[in-house]
C-alpha cells in the first residue's frame, strides 16, 4: 500500500475519533443540563450563616413549594458533589425548589459541621424554613423536607415541632446511632469475608471504645487507649462523643407530617428492617409510606454503582448522572411532591 492511501486512512481514522470525542462530549453536556436555575444565598442561622443554594424549577412560574435538604454523614457542600441535582429536578418537576446548604466549614461556610449536635442541625433546617417562607418566589403554604442517612436524627424532631409541612422524606434514615454502627461494622466485615475471629475482636475494640465515650472521655484519653488506627481526628472524636446517644424512636410518634421512607435492600450503612418497624410503630399508618428499592443502596443508588472504587459507577456519574439511581426513585419523588402539594 502506497503512503497516500495510508495517510488518507488515517485522516479518516482521526476524522472518526474526533466525532466520536464530540459525540461523547455533547451527550455529557445534554446529561448534565439540569432543568434547575440554582441561585447562590445565605440564610442567617442560629450560630452562623448558612452558605445555600436554591434551585429554581425553570420550566413554571412561580411562586413554587420548596423542599429543604438536610445532608447525611461526613463534610458535604449544598448539592453533594453534584449527586442532588437529579434530586433537584426531580422536586422541579413538580413544581418545587430545593434549598440545600454547605455543612459549616466546608467550601468556605463558616464554623465546623464536626462540632455540632443532631439538634444543632434541626434548629439550622428549621431556620431555613423560616427564611424561605419570607421569599417572594416560595410559596409558604407548599414546604417539606428531605434527608439522608443521618438526617433520621434530624428531621423527625424537626417535622415534630412545626405544623407548616406538607411532608418529610427520608432516605436509608438509622434510628439507633450504636447499633446503626454496629450493623455497618457487621456489614463491612462480612462483604470482605472476614472471619468470625476478627469479627469478634473488632467487636471487642467497639466495646471498648463505647465505655470510653460513657464516660466522657477527652481526646488525649482516647488517643492512649490505642483502640483505632489509625485513630480519629480530634474534631471527629468531639462529635462522637456528643451525638452517640442518637436514637430516634421517641421522636416518631410526635411526627405528625406525611412521611415517605426510601429504604434499599442492599443497603450496607442501615439495618433497614429495624429502621421500618421502628416507623410503623411510630407514625400513624395513614401518614407513612414505605418504598423498598430493589437492589438499592443507602443512598437508592444502584446498588452495583454505588461503591468509591467502581469505575462504572464513576463513569455513570459523569454521562449519566439520573441513571445512578434505582429507576423509578427520581419519578417516586417527584409524584409524592406533587400528592403533598395540592
Amino acid at each position: 500500500m502506497n503512503a497516500g492511501k495510508w495517510v488518507k486512512r488515517l485522516g479518516v481514522t482521526l476524522a472518526c475519533v474526533l466525532v466520536l470525542v464530540a459525540g461523547i462530549g455533547a451527550w455529557i453536556v445534554v446529561q448534565n443540563d439540569f432543568a434547575v436555575r440554582e441561585v447562590q444565598v445565605a440564610i442567617p442561622g442560629s450560630k452562623q450563616p448558612l452558605k445555600a443554594v436554591l434551585a429554581l424549577p425553570t420550566e413554571e412560574k412561580g411562586p413554587w413549594g420548596l423542599v429543604v435538604f438536610a445532608h447525611g454523614d461526613g463534610a458535604a457542600d449544598a448539592s453533594r458533589d453534584g449527586f442532588y441535582r437529579p434530586i433537584w429536578e426531580a422536586f422541579a418537576r413538580a413544581g418545587y425548589a430545593s434549598l440545600s446548604w454547605n455543612k459549616p466549614g466546608v467550601d468556605g461556610a463558616p464554623g465546623n459541621w464536626l462540632h455540632q449536635r443532631m439538634s444543632d442541625r434541626s434548629v439550622e433546617v428549621d431556620a431555613a424554613l423560616d427564611w424561605a417562607k419570607r421569599r417572594p418566589e416560595i410559596d409558604p403554604n407548599r414546604l417539606g423536607v428531605w434527608g439522608i442517612s443521618q438526617s433520621g436524627w434530624v428531621l423527625p424532631k424537626v417535622a415534630g415541632e412545626r405544623t407548616d409541612l406538607r411532608f418529610m422524606i427520608l432516605v436509608g434514615a438509622a434510628v439507633n446511632w450504636l447499633r446503626q454502627g454496629e450493623y455497618n461494622l457487621r456489614t463491612q466485615l462480612h462483604d470482605q469475608g472476614a472471619p468470625d475471629g476478627e469479627l469478634d475482636a473488632e467487636l471487642r475494640r467497639r466495646a471498648a471504645q463505647l465505655r470510653l465515650l460513657e464516660d466522657g472521655a477527652g481526646y488525649d484519653t482516647y488517643l492512649a487507649s490505642g483502640l483505632d488506627s489509625p485513630p480519629m481526628s480530634e474534631d471527629r472524636w468531639r462529635f462522637v462523643l456528643e451525638n452517640f446517644r442518637a436514637d430516634v424512636t421517641d421522636q416518631l410518634p410526635k411526627v405528625h407530617t406525611p412521611t415517605l421512607l426510601v429504604l434499599g435492600d442492599h443497603d450496607r450503612n442501615v439495618d433497614v428492617k429495624e429502621t421500618e418497624a421502628a416507623y410503623r410503630a411510630g407514625i400513624p399508618r395513614d401518614l407513612l409510606t414505605v418504598e423498598n428499592l430493589r437492589d438499592g443502596s443507602h443512598s437508592a443508588v444502584k446498588y452495583e454503582l454505588d461503591n468509591p472504587d467502581s469505575i462504572w459507577g464513576l463513569i455513570t456519574f459523569v454521562a449519566a448522572p439520573r441513571s445512578l439511581y434505582v429507576p423509578g426513585y427520581l419519578d417516586l419523588l417527584t409524584e409524592y411532591a406533587k400528592k403533598h402539594g395540592q
